[in-house]
């Protein structure tokens, strides 16, 4: 089963009075870079919350956001003076400049950011628990986005390496064609620089062995046909995080495919090899969206 790189998920409950919101967005990333914009009453839980999503989410680029809204006025609140003051000057500059009211000012400043916030600097841990379990429950629909996304993905490529192995049993019934055009391409050669008459068919026949043995790609069908195999087996396991190894799996399909194409000395099973390495880089372009 394969899970796409990019994905979102949002969860949100009422902790204590306090209202928690947690959206997660996941991006393409080779690594597991997070990003997270936390209210102060969560920083101090800040490498917790890293370590839960690495192990739920494995890798990719990730935006965190948490809001912790305070319902009731009854909650023990604190005002910042001091950046409360620091808004105020820098608005009444703006506002004697302008020429615009001050009246309204101080209700502006109470909608600031944490000019007025709750009176604690960390959360009780009795509502961490609580606030952690929103955190998971964003982070698994993520990979539940992750999931559906993924299951377009995999029938994309699914159908890029059965093109492969289909372009791969085309080249079996032109394999006699080509040697005798090798063999016969040689023959006219060789008749043209030394004469007919002064060919010696048993070293001919000689050289014409160690030609066809080195233009010879039968170890390489078999290993094309061998990894296409192991990829469709790979591809179908249930390890959430197979998009290195399925990549390094394509590394060696088109290994296989460069090296039929360059010993292929035969029109047709060249542009065979082109479809395939058309094929394969669509496959890829695919795969850097895996998890």
């Amino acid at each position: 089963m394969l899970y796409s790189m990019t994905g979102f998920g949002r969860a949100e409950a009422e902790v204590n009075g306090r209202q928690v919101v947690v959206e997660i967005k996941a991006l393409n990333g080779k690594q597991f870079d997070l990003s997270t914009k936390l209210p102060p009453i969560l920083r101090s839980y800040e490498l917790v919350i890293r370590n839960m999503l690495n192990s739920i989410l494995s890798r990719g680029t990730i935006d965190l956001t948490i809001s912790v809204r305070q319902e009731g006025a009854s909650k023990p609140m604190v005002i910042n003076t001091d950046l409360a003051l620091f808004y105020y000057n820098g608005m009444k500059q703006i506002a004697e400049k302008t020429g615009q009211p001050q009246e309204n000012m101080i209700a502006t400043l109470m909608r600031l950011p944490e000019v007025v916030a709750p009176d604690t600097d960390e959360l009780p841990e009795n509502e961490w628990e609580r606030v952690k379990l929103v955190i998971g429950e964003a982070a698994n629909h993520l990979m539940e986005h992750r999931k559906h996304e993924g299951e377009a993905l995999l029938k994309d490529i699914e159908t890029r390496i059965s093109n492969i192995e289909a372009l791969h049993e085309k080249i079996l019934p032109l394999e006699a064609e080509r040697k005798e055009r090798i063999r016969a391409r040689i023959n006219q050669w060789l008749e043209d620089m030394v004469g007919k008459d002064k060919i010696d068919p048993n070293r001919f026949e000689q050289e014409m062995i160690y030609y066809l043995e080195r233009m010879d790609f039968s170890e390489e069908k078999i290993r094309l046909k061998q990894h296409c195999g192991y990829f469709n087996n790979t591809i179908n396991d249930n390890d959430a995080a197979i998009g290195r190894k399925l990549n390094f799996i394509l590394q060696e399909i088109g290994r296989e495919i460069n090296t039929l194409g360059s010993k292929a000395n035969h029109a047709e099973i060249q542009q065979i090899v082109i479809n395939m390495k058309d094929e394969l880089e669509k496959a890829k372009e695919q795969i850097l969206n895996i998890l």
